[in-house]
């Protein structure tokens, strides 16, 4: 006798699962617990099996007949129907996990495995954040040139030329990834590369005059902002590296007793652990930052968190205070204005400058072939380096510099 909705809704759970049949191998489960389970009977190749269509009252009786008749028909056509189900739910479980957002975070959890900087990776997630609204749940396969390019424009027309391009660059990354996992079969924006309006490069503002640069070290001199800040602030000149370096530098990382700050290979741009070689003038202000912090894990904390590095814009404000605005001095351009001094001297190979900036060589056969850290040449650079700055900042008016190489 077939089912009515009224015999379903009045069935009660009893000591022992029990059926209520309705036709054609469909029959409600009744379980002691009181649930109602829809399944289904049917035969295979002369085998008996068995499909679950749902419980109710979710799956309602009409419904149930509905699936019943399609589970049918595939049994008529040869199909079985348990194998159809498993398909199509890994088919769905699929197609979730090949859309661009899922992939573009496998690539990021892949970078971060291989030891990205966590800077690189905040960035990663950043760009991934702007692309998300328009592609992050489209199939990555899908995704066509034009899409993309539409997306890379809106940002274009908003006066983020260096951001397109940066999104661009990111889409692909995990666009090749995709293909390289077997989820997609090209890169469409791979053929985007020149569609952008290229971004007029930004250098950092560095002074480089010398007499200019020592009127800068007695303003730091005088700073009067706070103290921590103050020692960063002389510090930063001495040992000219990467901003992001110094504000996160750690008391661990110090040595004193050999005149080295090693920093680690997390925190370099490079991904190698570097040596910075620390003069008479760096180590003095160490140990006056050594009375203040010393007892907490940054050289230079955060002001009201010894937990946390000094903010990144500490620096760039401070030289703000004192008058430099951004278009004539920044905390990066330290960077700029030792390597233009050094090499200026004449007194420092090239290797051992680039080599205490941290930078990579662009020739890859030469940079496989010279591996030599020149540290000798870069301690005795990097005193030197401290007592030319004290000329400077004591207003010498001409630094004469002796050619290395004269005879």
């Amino acid at each position: 006798m077939a089912l009515t909705d009224t015999t379903i809704r009045q069935a009660k759970a009893r000591d022992n699962d029990w059926k209520l049949a309705d036709g054609k191998g469909l029959y409600l489960l009744v379980t002691k617990t009181g649930s109602k389970l829809w399944r289904l009977k049917f035969r295979v190749g002369g085998k008996e099996k068995k499909l679950a269509l749902g419980s109710y009252p979710e799956i309602g009786l009409k419904e149930a007949r509905a699936k019943r008749d399609e589970a049918r028909r595939l049994v008529q056509s040869g199909s079985d129907p348990s194998s159809v189900k498993r398909e199509r739910r890994i088919a769905k479980k699929l197609a979730t996990a090949n859309t661009f957002d899922a992939i573009a975070e496998e690539y990021i959890a892949k970078i971060e495995a291989e030891g990205r900087a966590g800077a690189t990776i905040g960035k990663t997630r950043w760009l991934l954040s702007k692309l998300s609204p328009a592609l992050g749940s489209r199939p990555i396969g899908e995704i066509t040139p034009h899409e993309l390019l539409a997306v890379l424009k809106a940002s274009e027309r908003a006066g983020h030329r260096e951001t397109a391009r940066r999104l661009r660059s990111f889409a692909s990354r995990v666009f090749r990834y995709a293909v390289a996992t077997v989820r997609a079969k090209s890169d469409p924006a791979q053929p985007l590369r020149g569609a952008l309006v290229s971004p007029v490069a930004k250098h950092h503002a560095a002074i480089t005059d010398p007499v200019a640069f020592g009127g800068l070290l007695r303003a730091i001199e005088e700073y009067s902002g706070q103290p921590v800040t103050c020692l960063a602030l002389r510090f930063t000149p001495h040992v000219f590296q990467r901003p992001g370096e110094i504000r996160q530098a750690e008391w661990t990382e110090i040595d004193f007793e050999n005149a080295v700050w090693t920093i680690p290979a997390e925190r370099m741009k490079q991904r190698h652990a570097h040596r910075v070689p620390l003069s008479r003038q760096a180590l003095a202000i160490l140990s006056e930052a050594h009375e203040l912090t010393g007892g907490g894990r940054y050289v230079f904390p955060k002001l009201g968190s010894s937990l946390k590095p000094m903010s990144e814009n500490a620096i760039n404000g401070a030289l703000r205070r004192l008058g430099y605005g951004s278009d004539r001095m920044t905390a990066h351009g330290f960077r700029s204005t030792a390597s233009s001094l050094l090499n200026e001297s004449g007194k420092w190979s090239y290797d051992a400058i680039e080599r205490a900036l941290s930078h990579a060589d662009r020739n890859q056969v030469r940079a496989a072939y010279h591996r030599g850290t020149h540290w000798l040449e870069r301690v005795e650079m990097a005193q030197w380096w401290s007592d030319y700055l004290d000329q400077l900042r004591n207003g010498a008016d001409i630094v004469l510099f002796t050619d290395r190489n004269a005879g």
